[in-house]
């Protein structure tokens, strides 16, 4: 039996994630058979719902040694942005984002192995997972990131991982994106920034209160973040390197969207 957890893939988004991957190279002196990619792929989400331990992954995927040398090397190729990538545009083709209103927030997950892209915070070293969804939930963008510095300086990094082609009308974050600069960041390329104002900010108001009335459906990314918890690997980084650990992060975006367009890919 091949995976079943949080998510479960028809035969055909099977297949076509599986075509948006580079497979092994067979030598035309014979060799090794190349690896089932059907079964990394299988492999890999489970790791990514269950957050065991490499060694731990049921023998029915494949040499545990063999799963994990694939995944590594996808991810070195770009392959599970480029499917994030590839998803959001088919979902674009559907008409699928609504970007008159998109919302903001960030998670924090522990790193328990140590590695690159760490940041130090009051609770301990982890990273911040930087997600931006459209008005029914959709991911827009989403990266991971040190957890040091402070959101509102993490926005401009969302624009590197956009699924769509378009940007969003109206941005929306809590307390924390209460900031000048990033409101004037962000009115330069046509986004509107809307965040309450901090209880320590000086008596100058930028908010207009009927906008800020949308505010009140920022419970859309904490719903997002919420989905993202259910899987394990998201909740603690065990992977040394940021790369790989942004890896799974893709691979969730991409699934959030065969939940709502099973038919597309």
């Amino acid at each position: 039996m091949l995976y079943k957890g949080t998510l479960e893939f028809t035969n055909a988004q099977l297949d076509w994630i599986c075509k948006q991957i580079p497979g092994s190279k067979r030598s035309p002196k014979g060799g090794r058979p190349p690896a089932d990619k059907r079964k990394m792929v299988h492999g890999i989400f489970g790791m990514l719902d269950n957050g065991a331990k490499w060694k731990d992954l049921p023998p029915e995927f494949g040499p545990k040694s063999t799963v994990h040398d694939w995944f590594h090397r996808w991810v070195r190729a770009g392959a599970f942005e480029r499917i994030m990538r590839r998803a959001g545009r088919c979902v674009e083709r559907k008409g699928g984002f609504k970007l008159y209103l998109c919302f903001v927030d960030a998670t924090f997950s522990k790193a328990r192995q140590g590695g690159d892209g760490i940041g130090l915070t009051r609770i301990g070293k982890g990273v911040k997972i930087m997600l931006l969804v459209d008005a029914e939930g959709l991911p827009v963008a989403a990266y991971s990131m040190e957890a040091g510095p402070h959101e509102s300086y993490a926005v401009q990094g969302l624009f590197d991982f956009l699924v769509s082609t378009d940007l969003p009308e109206r941005m929306i974050g809590d307390k924390a994106y209460d900031s000048d600069p990033l409101d004037a960041l962000l009115a330069e390329t046509g986004i509107e920034l809307i965040a309450p104002h901090r209880a320590n900010r000086k008596a100058t108001t930028t908010q207009d209160g009927r906008s800020l009335r949308r505010h009140k459906r920022r419970w859309t990314v904490e719903r997002s973040i919420s989905w993202l918890q259910n899987f394990r690997r998201l909740c603690i980084r065990w992977e040394k390197s940021a790369c790989l650990f942004q890896g799974f992060l893709h691979l969730v975006a991409r699934s959030c969207f065969s939940n709502r367009f099973s038919d597309s890919f």
